[in-house]
């Protein structure tokens, strides 16, 4: 029979379809298809590669000079302005803000036929500390309300170019799904005195079944009530609500954990397709007991169709458990 879970931190509903649940070694990718390490390492038209770098939208690189390890630059085509004043129009029901805000891209290595995933520890630390960087440099500007950290591997996706990168975007709103989060755990802890997250992750840690990888500082699991297969977060074990607020030495044992994840997820579904996104508050809101900030990772296997749009719920056909098992190793790809 089927059963259905809810995620504890968000409320939302997902349908666990057991009487149709597919292996988690139905999901390995074809192996006909070019993967990551398989490319050039130097792609002549990229405009990411080394010798192609357009400097006139160039934010920042490090370290300085022409040997560099991750950039900075101003997307092409930005879906916000940084220049212009933000002002506010209401006219009965039409409600707009003008577009303000930042739209940048982090190339994260020179490489072409590289991904996190094929990083070393010291070159994801770099990723990392970019981000931290570009971060509070954006968040300083009173225009920006929320801070958006993503990646999207693959053209499944939504990424149009193959070199591997990240994008950062300064939004003079909150978004409704970040408010939404952030309302639900304000309850929780209302109603318990606790983080959601923290009893979450406390839960995960004693149960140990859907975990994925461990060290003193984060942990990695897959949800309980996943969405999507293999839906996977990593939560710091110590309390903050806003990613700007970790401390670079806490990045340092980030980068080997998160190297960890997506290595399994590379070679045990063969380089899939997925979305990594960095769960935080809004960047005017101050540190608090309720919201805990998390990287999420969302490996695109399955389609939404009209019931999951209509009603909000998910199926998702592939038990969370087996899933850990199989990334973990206790679950081969034969069985």
């Amino acid at each position: 029979m089927a059963e259905l879970r809810q995620n504890l931190a968000t409320r939302e509903w997902v349908i666990i379809a057991r009487e149709r649940a597919r292996r988690p070694n139905a999901y390995v990718e074809s192996s006909d298809r070019l993967r990551t390490h398989e490319r050039a390492e130097h792609d002549p038209t990229c405009p990411f590669c080394p010798g192609n770098e357009e400097l006139d939208l160039e934010r920042a690189r490090e370290p300085a000079g022409p040997d560099w390890q991750t950039r900075i630059v101003r997307n092409k085509y930005p879906a916000l302005a940084e220049q212009g004043l933000l002002t506010r129009s209401f006219n009965g029901v039409e409600r707009s803000i003008t577009g303000v805000g930042y739209h940048e891209v982090l190339v994260e290595h020179p490489f072409h036929n590289t991904t996190l995933a094929l990083m070393t520890d010291e070159e994801i630390r770099a990723v990392l500390l970019m981000y931290l960087r570009r971060g509070k440099e954006i968040a300083a500007d009173p225009r920006v309300e929320q801070i958006v950290f993503f990646k999207n591997h693959g053209e499944r996706a939504g990424a149009s170019l193959l070199h591997t990168h990240s994008q950062v975007i300064g939004l003079p709103i909150v978004p409704g799904n970040i408010r939404h989060r952030i309302e639900e755990a304000r309850r929780f802890f209302d109603d318990t005195g606790q983080c959601v997250f923290c009893t979450m992750l406390a839960d995960e840690l004693r149960r140990r079944e859907r975990l994925v990888a461990v060290n003193e500082h984060f942990a990695a699991f897959v949800l309980y009530a996943s969405s999507s297969p293999f839906h996977i977060w990593i939560l710091p074990r110590q309390h903050h609500a806003s990613f700007l607020h970790v401390a670079e030495a806490e990045v340092m044992h980030l980068a080997p954990l998160l190297r960890d994840v997506l290595f399994r997820l590379y070679a045990h579904l063969n380089d899939p397709d997925f979305n990594l996104l960095i769960r935080s508050t809004p960047t005017k809101e101050p540190e608090n007991g309720y919201f805990h900030w998390y990287i999420a990772i969302v490996p695109r296997l399955s389609r939404s169709a009209g019931f999951e749009l209509g009603s909000g719920v998910w199926i998702n056909p592939t038990l969370p458990e087996e899933c850990a098992a199989f990334l973990r190793g206790d679950i081969s790809a034969t069985e």
